[in-house]
């Protein structure tokens, strides 16, 4: 049941995480994966089934770029960057993010 709480919050955010994640650089699907355990300390995984979803998603919409090349162990890997619309949109989830997340956390404390 703790595994799926991760995913459930996961999903619901998942591409916010990405625009961030990509906001410091291009980054490939495996590296994202990794960031996102890393940085948060392990509580959030994020499997590839959905990962590259959001990322097809994301391009689609214009927000990210992707191009193939080579990773750090030399294997072909098709790699993300932010773009332009992806930093623009990038800010403005962040804003309402923060809205929401204040506002549970009145909610948790206050009520």
């Amino acid at each position: 049941m703790k595994s799926q709480k991760k995913a459930d919050l996961l999903q619901g955010t998942l591409e916010l995480l990405v625009l961030r994640l990509l906001r410091s650089g291009q980054l490939n699907g495996w590296d994202i994966m990794q960031r996102t355990r890393l940085v948060s300390g392990e509580v959030l995984s994020v499997t590839p089934g959905a990962l590259y979803p959001a990322l097809h998603r994301l391009e689609e919409r214009g927000l990210i770029s992707a191009e193939w090349g080579a990773s750090e162990n030399n294997r072909r890997a098709k790699f993300y960057r932010l773009t332009t619309a992806g930093r623009r949109r990038l800010e403005a989830e962040r804003e309402t993010w923060e809205r929401f997340s204040g506002a549970v956390e009145a909610i948790l404390r206050d009520a």
